[in-house]
């Protein structure tokens, strides 16, 4: 992979979870609209956050990761209508789910539209997306106008970080900004569900248990 210059770091923003200030969210939201990376809290740990639609920001989170790009990402949303310039289709079981899980710890992983980005789906047609819970993710990405790269904030095959002080040095330095909300809850993160197939398939059990989403989507 080509090296990808990176802009000087604006440093650590403290932002109160669950009251973000409004100009907190607009600084960062410009960085990502100029292709930055921003470190920003969801509700288990830290994540990246970068403009999804632009290929030289989606590369930057590869590279500051050290992810090999067969490895796609995840994308946030602010509302479902944004489900319509990403998926080419809704399936029934998904828009029950998103009615019991949405904002929350659910991925659904949809058959993505053709002009999705590769990088996103890493060649495989599929894209994972859902609607954060955390205050200032929601916020983050409303003010982006766009939708943002959900990955966490670590280095590749090394566990995610649920507070700023377990941030890799390396990685502090190479984003453009971090959004310190103090320590998060931790654990395993979203879980993701792939709806495209039958029957749905569990890529990761996260924080919503299998049968918890079995019971959903049972008659």
């Amino acid at each position: 992979m080509p090296e990808i210059r990176l802009k000087k770091p604006l440093g650590v923003i403290r932002v109160h979870p669950d009251h973000p200030s409004p100009d907190t969210i607009h600084r960062a939201a410009k960085v990502i609209k100029n292709q930055g990376v921003v470190v920003f809290p969801t509700q288990c740990l830290y994540g990246l956050a970068a403009d999804a639609r632009d290929p030289a920001a989606i590369k930057k989170i590869f590279h500051i990761k050290k992810r090999a790009e067969t490895n796609p990402l995840l994308v946030l949303i602010h509302s479902q209508t944004d489900l319509e310039n990403l998926v080419a289709h809704i399936p029934d079981a998904a828009q029950k789910l998103m009615q019991a899980f949405w904002p929350g710890s659910l991925t659904l992983v949809f058959e993505a539209k053709p002009d999705v980005s590769d990088l996103l789906t890493a060649g495989t047609g599929k894209i994972g997306i859902r609607i954060p819970a955390h205050p200032v993710a929601r916020a983050l990405v409303k003010a982006a106008g766009r939708p943002v790269t959900g990955t966490s904030a670590n280095l590749s095959g090394t566990p995610g970080c649920s507070g700023i002080q377990a941030l890799p040095h390396e990685l502090i330095q190479a984003v453009d900004l971090v959004l310190d909300a103090g320590p998060l809850q931790g654990g395993s993160g979203s879980t993701v569900l792939d709806i495209t197939c039958n029957p749905f398939q569990v890529f990761r059990e996260g924080r919503i248990p299998s049968s918890t989403i079995h019971q959903v989507l049972t008659p």
